[in-house]
């Protein structure tokens, strides 16, 4: 038996990907979590070969959280699901080790046999994901100024992205600059669109 762990905030959503996996004759899902800690806790306590974690997860998003299992139990792999299925996400998914790559919109069978894939020591990613993830390009950004367009992104001020990021204002309003810059953007606002548009922040 594949086990699995299933970690997605929206209930309806998880509770019915549990139902129709355990309809599955060789995978037994043996924990769910709402959240990307709870995912982390629950991995340690039941040992999962396989975690199947949503993206955007409150608290840690499901990248981290797959970061943390796999330094918990490195013999788990992890499969992102994902409604925001952009070219940054991907890739930093793939470099984090997570093992598989889906939308949501995936059917309960494909979901079924991309478990089997990652157990088995494959890879999956999603077809349509991959072409657009190579045809985006890599991201002009640096770590810390795609950081700090992050936390502008809710339409923070200065003051606020300063002290969320722990930096001075003026050097926040310079990696914005440098970042609005590379991305051709006439304001902060307008680069965390782009940004978000890519999948890079």
């Amino acid at each position: 038996m594949i086990r699995v762990l299933l970690a997605d905030d929206e209930n309806l959503i998880r509770t019915a990907l549990a139902t129709m996996l355990d309809l599955e004759d060789d995978i037994d899902v043996v924990a769910q979590a709402d959240s990307g800690e709870a995912a982390v806790v629950e991995a340690v306590k039941h040992a999962p070969d396989v975690a199947v974690l949503d993206l955007q997860l409150g608290g840690i998003d499901g990248i981290e959280a797959a970061v943390q299992i796999a330094s918990a139990l490195p013999g788990c792999a992890s499969i992102i699901v994902t409604s925001h299925g952009r070219p940054g996400y991907l890739k930093k998914s793939l470099a984090a080790g997570v093992r598989g790559f889906l939308p949501k919109t995936t059917s309960a069978a494909t979901l079924a046999e991309v478990v089997r894939t990652v157990h088995g020591g494959g890879r999956y990613v999603d077809p349509a994901l991959a072409a657009e993830a190579i045809g985006a390009g890599d991201s002009p950004l640096t770590p810390r100024e795609a950081d700090v367009l992050e936390f502008a992104a809710d339409g923070a001020s200065i003051a606020e992205i300063a002290q969320r990021a722990h930096l001075s204002a003026g050097t926040t309003r310079n990696y914005l600059s440098a970042a609005a810059a590379k991305l051709g953007a006439a304001n902060r606002h307008e680069a965390c669109a782009i940004a978000r548009r890519h999948g890079w922040i």
